[in-house]
């Protein structure tokens, strides 16, 4: 069951005039299921696009740097349409995997009368297994006559279209600002379950504004952006092959253009976005695979964000700490191990200070003399709980979301091909 996480109402997702979004069913891996995605971009719109880190990229991955390196530094402006399918990585599928993904792309962009440089192709699912193209190509022309503006209900069912191991679609949206009377619309989707760690946490995730913002502006901004949302969460500290994270501006709100992000507007539209993309990433965490608890980890008093974030990622990503929370089992010198190891060569321990919630455990590299078990279960016991360390050696600190690790999460992850 996924931790205080519902499915998105259409009501409460806003329009982005620009964009249109159909699905249809193709039967790529599973039939009767929402499995291909299509976004179309009217003439005018900017993309960008921010991608795993992993150097064992999907054939989609390199396709689409390929075709924004390709925008002659238009800053998106040539993308028009965006293709997305589930239940087939197209990873691990060399030369012939990168050829299927161009066909996808040519197939689309031969019913929109576009190049095939102007399409995006993303896919996610099984990895190394040969991507069945011509279930894709067939099912276009559904997913195009399904395509509608980019409302609400379009917008759920793009979220649905996209999940494969999650148990619930995923989809926030924001009515940010006015600018010159003209009201700013944000929204997006996004998919992942597992195989999710910090540096593009397997994810997809696509988000749409209607502001009028430089294109030059998009990249920074996304980038910006994810680096506070997707890049904070970890469920089990394995890099996918595929995580995927576009923006597109559709330029169609109707105010003066966005010329810096320093502007007041600017500043607006960064925070409308990244509350977007903060709310789409803690939802797959919320979702983890088998996952029973969410967690929030802070590490306070770094020299540098970087230190922070290296403890951080070390307890989020320990099975030994993520077990005993399933357990709610206040092992919790686990914490104080992952900190030990985080890479932080001169740590002094006798500075630390830990917290679960209100429950002050550690003081001073020690347990602290008021703490009791009791005290600790019961904060683990509830299925919301924040870690807070204090290094004591700076102001710097640093913010991750993960969950804990469950006997399900060894089931789904047994039986995923099956």
């Amino acid at each position: 069951m996924p931790v205080n996480l519902r499915a998105p109402d259409p009501k409460d997702l806003h329009p982005v005039a620009g964009l249109g979004i159909g699905t249809a069913m193709a039967g790529v891996r599973k039939a009767n299921r929402r499995d291909l995605v299509v976004f179309v971009l009217d003439e005018g719109a900017a993309v960008a696009g921010v991608f795993t880190s992993n150097r064992f990229s999907a054939a989609p991955v390199q396709l689409c740097r390929e075709h924004l390196a390709a925008d002659g530094g238009r800053g998106g402006r040539a993308v028009r349409a965006l293709v997305v399918n589930t239940g087939n990585a197209n990873a691990g599928t060399g030369a012939d995997g990168l050829a299927r993904a161009r066909r996808t792309c040519e197939a689309l962009a031969s019913h929109l009368k576009i190049a095939p440089q102007q399409v995006l192709p993303f896919s996610t699912g099984v990895i190394m297994e040969v991507l069945p193209v011509e279930r894709i190509e067939a099912g276009l022309p559904q997913a195009l006559a399904a395509l509608r503006p980019a409302d609400g209900a379009a917008w759920a069912e793009a979220a649905e279209g996209i999940m494969t191991t999650d148990t619930l679609p995923k989809a926030a949206s924001r009515r940010c600002i006015e600018i010159g009377g003209k009201p700013v619309h944000v929204s997006g989707i996004s998919k992942g379950a597992g195989m999710i760690r910090p540096d593009m946490a397997t994810m997809l995730g696509f988000v749409a504004t209607d502001a009028v913002i430089d294109a030059a502006l998009l990249q920074p901004l996304l980038r910006e952006v994810a680096d506070a949302s997707f890049n904070r969460i970890s469920i089990d500290g394995d890099m996918s092959t595929n995580d995927s994270f576009v923006l597109m501006a559709t330029q169609r709100a109707g105010h003066a253009p966005i010329t810096s992000l320093a502007s007041a507007e600017g500043r607006a539209l960064r925070d409308a976005i990244a509350a977007v993309a903060t709310q789409l990433a803690q939802a797959i965490v919320r979702d983890g695979e088998g996952a029973t608890k969410f967690i929030t980890i802070r590490i306070e008093g770094g020299r540098t964000v970087a230190e922070c974030r290296q403890a951080a990622y070390a307890i989020a990503h320990s099975p030994l700490v993520k077990t005993a929370f399933f357990a709610s089992d206040p092992n919790l010198g686990r914490i104080l191990a992952a900190v030990g190891y985080a890479g932080i060569t001169d740590l002094d321990q006798g500075l630390l200070d830990l917290f679960l919630d209100d429950v002050h455990v550690v003081r001073a590299g020690g347990r602290h003399p008021d703490y009791r078990e009791e005290m600790g279960q019961r904060v683990m016991k509830q299925s919301e709980i924040t870690i807070r360390v204090d290094l004591h050696r700076g102001a710097s600190e640093a913010l991750v979301w993960t969950c804990d690790l469950s006997h399900d999460y060894v089931s789904i992850n047994a039986d995923y091909r099956s």
